[in-house]
């Protein structure tokens, strides 16, 4: 094919097969197939699924002192409307810990140390899990990460936090996906960039494998009661990449939820347990959002605190709010299938430290909960199907994994080609390297196997990680593995794809 070449001398690494070991990729090993003769539930047949998600939750300071002075759970009031639930989530503020242990902080900010004994509460009030996602999370430096980690584990809630996200959710055969970050710095450094690559592929992951995406984000300008131009650039952006529901924290006020794009924004909930004295900090609101049949329609439930106390109460119906989201369902999106196997991830359990996953096959036919295989754990940033070998030939997967490679020994994406079959997936191309170190790479749709990568500045000869910039290269699958293509209008279809917000250095050309 004209313009077609490897990619300088240093391309010859694309053609490479440098082999991990089994253990590390995605082969699977097949378990024993479920009866044919049973059929699974549609989404239209299965029960509504009920979601629930509150604000800020505090832990400490006065609200550790009312729990211990009335001998009362702060969801006293609200374990009707919790057990009524399959889930629910909320945003946990501070460390577990003492505050003792608090890291100095430039700013004039409270350290919320919490009591690793208070968290049974939320567990029996029907939480299921917190996310840690915000500027209390560092409260106690890393130890106290870790600790309040462990302590949520330990209670049986899923521990919210962008590096395990997405995290999965399995309603029958219903999957969702949350996605938590902060975007406001907390003690020990910088919060997540918004936009930024890794954020991208745990939303392409998550569109991928579910059939609703869920943002909880961590964001906004504290006792803003109104979100303000960046959350609404922010919201914008992580529709267009995946987000149905985005759930907002951070100002202690209720900022309005919106319809945006089609899909409900709640700016901020507000806070939920809390001991600020505000009036308008007393006031919270749960984000209610049910799945039935093929779509998700959200709603916003009132809390309302007493000036004297911390636990919250339900409240009156907000009609405006109401209005405003029952105009904005989300239909369920198709997840993804590869020569007749749906793919489902195991769902998030509050034990795994190791933000790897299992990803599971069914076949029609199969029961839910009875997957024809499973692959071996992996740490997978996204995964999406092609056509690689021409439009009648069954779809390739390209996973993009972090793995260990011997080549440079960083833990860094590497782009790994398998094919779907009874037994699982079966790797057709273990890849530790391209042309150059790699940040991203994704498949340039209809174009046959053509792979877009996004590569670090920096070379495997001179290692630099910490090199800025980057370069984008175009590849083309072979059949056993990738020729660089050195066709600029290829590469330039490759920056559009990859490149939207201008990392790649254009004097860098392949």
């Amino acid at each position: 094919m004209p313009g077609q070449r490897p990619l300088l001398s240093l391309a010859l690494s694309a053609l490479v097969v440098l082999s991990v070991t089994a253990g590390q990729t995605l082969v699977s090993a097949q378990q024993s197939p479920a009866s044919p003769s049973a059929e699974p539930l549609s989404a239209r047949q299965e029960p509504e699924i009920r979601l629930l998600f509150t604000g800020d939750v505090l832990l400490s300071r006065q609200v550790a002192a009312e729990i211990r002075r009335k001998h009362q759970s702060p969801w006293t009031n609200l374990g009707d409307l919790f057990r009524s639930a399959n889930w629910v989530g909320g945003n946990l503020e501070g460390a577990v810990g003492d505050a003792s242990a608090c890291v100095e902080s430039s700013e004039q900010s409270p350290c919320f140390g919490v009591d690793a004994s208070l968290l049974p509460l939320a567990r029996a009030a029907g939480f299921t899990a917190l996310g840690n996602e915000n500027n209390h999370a560092a409260d106690l430096g890393a130890a106290g990460r870790e600790s309040t980690r462990q302590a949520l584990a330990a209670t049986g809630l899923l521990p919210l936090t962008f590096q395990a996200s997405p995290a999965f959710l399995r309603f029958g055969t219903t999957t969702v996906a949350v996605v938590s970050l902060t975007t406001v710095p907390d003690r020990q450094g910088k919060p997540e960039e918004l936009p930024s690559i890794a954020l991208q592929q745990k939303l392409r992951l998550a569109r991928a494998l579910a059939s609703v995406v869920v943002v909880s984000i961590h964001w906004g300008g504290e006792l803003l009661d109104w979100p303000n131009d960046q959350q609404r650039r922010q919201a914008q952006w992580l529709v267009a990449h995946g987000a149905d529901v985005i759930l907002g924290h951070h100002p202690h006020v209720v900022q309005e939820p919106e319809c945006v794009s089609g899909k409900p924004v709640f700016f901020s909930l507000g806070n939920h347990v809390f001991d600020q004295k505000y009036p308008a900090t007393k006031e919270g609101l749960i984000a209610d959002c049910r799945i039935r049949g093929e779509r998700v329609l959200c709603a916003a439930l009132r809390t309302h605190t007493a000036s004297a106390s911390s636990f919250p109460e339900a409240a009156a119906d907000d009609p405006a709010a109401r209005q405003a989201l029952a105009t904005c369902p989300v239909q369920l999106s198709p997840t993804l299938s590869v020569s007749g196997f749906a793919l489902r991830p195991q769902p998030s359990s509050p034990a795994d430290t190791s933000g790897e996953i299992w990803i599971e096959g069914f076949v029609p036919g199969t029961p839910s909960g009875q997957p024809a295989w499973r692959t071996r754990p992996a740490s997978v940033l996204s995964l999406e199907a092609g056509s690689f070998r021409g439009a009648q030939a069954p779809p390739f997967l390209l996973s993009l994994e972090r793995h260990t490679s011997p080549i440079d020994s960083e833990r860094d994406p590497r782009p790994y080609v398998y094919e779907v079959g009874p037994h699982g997936f079966i790797a057709r191309w273990r890849g530790s390297a391209l042309a150059w170190p790699l940040l991203d790479a994704r498949l340039l749709p209809k174009s046959g196997g053509v792979l877009c990568a996004l590569h670090r500045r920096d070379s495997f000869l001179v290692l630099s990680p910490e090199s800025k910039g980057a370069r984008v290269a175009a590849y083309r699958w072979n059949g056993f593995g990738f020729d660089g293509i050195t066709d600029q209008g290829v590469v330039s279809q490759c920056h559009a794809l990859l490149d939207e917000e201008g990392f790649a250095d254009p004097q860098l050309q392949p």
